[in-house]
């Protein structure tokens, strides 16, 4: 909360009209480019992260596929991952999120600026229904992410399971998978200060259908968990 404040109060002069425009274009998204919504969020998120003392370092930009549908799969470290990714990635995405946090101020606006879908963890029908509607964004070029832990880890640098079904949109899609690490995410957000932070967000080759079409879905996971940890070994020296 303390960094949220200082996020605002460095960009005071700009926040009510920031605000106006994520308001407008949240409700005219079907009426505004991709392109267009997407620049606006990156240019906030930037002058944000900046007034809150969060430097984010990208690494492997260049294995982004920049043709084509495509999935990012992240770890999920805490509740400044999103907006990490944004300032990372210069291609416009949209993340699924869990349907719990669609009516959350702010985060609602900006979830519909991305035309973002929504997952009911306890309605299995409806899952299905996104995961469809999701393959089929995809196939049409599309570019999704979904956080295959399902919730935050909580535990730093550390990962939880990933869900063999957080794969079966890019199973139906036959789309290419990049996996996203993400290092010190938790600590802008999660934790009780404002001291300067540095995030890493890792964008690892993307793995093509062709690789992975064979596998079941836990072996998907449990392969992008492994190259993930690797990364985050390598760079903090142990799993924190």
């Amino acid at each position: 909360m303390k960094r949220i404040i200082l996020m605002v109060l460095y960009n005071l002069p700009f926040v009510p009209y920031w605000w106006w425009q994520m308001c407008y274009y949240a409700k005219h998204a079907d009426e505004i480019s991709e392109e267009k919504r997407y620049a606006l969020l990156k240019k906030i998120t930037i002058h944000a992260n900046k007034g809150g003392r969060v430097k984010i370092k990208a690494y492997g930009k260049e294995h982004i596929p920049k043709e084509g549908g495509f999935m990012f799969f992240p770890n999920h470290q805490g509740l400044f991952d999103v907006l990490a990714i944004i300032e990372a990635c210069d291609y416009p995405f949209a993340p699924v999120a869990k349907i719990e946090v669609q009516n959350t101020p702010f985060l609602k606006q900006v979830f519909q600026i991305l035309k973002s879908k929504f997952m009911d963890r306890d309605d299995v029908r409806q899952n299905m229904r996104v995961i469809k509607e999701i393959s089929e964004e995809v196939k049409a070029g599309s570019r999704r992410l979904i956080f295959p832990e399902g919730t935050r880890s909580k535990q730093g640098n550390k990962l939880l399971e990933f869900k063999g079904g957080s794969f079966k949109s890019a199973m139906y899609a036959r789309c290419p998978i990049v996996p996203v690490v993400m290092i010190d995410s938790f600590k802008p957000f999660d934790t009780n200060t404002i001291s300067p932070v540095t995030v890493q967000v890792h964008f690892l080759p993307p793995i093509s259908f062709e690789e992975y079409g064979k596998m079941k879905s836990t072996e998907i996971a449990q392969m992008v968990k492994e190259q993930i940890e690797q990364v985050i070994e390598r760079e903090c020296g142990q799993i924190q």
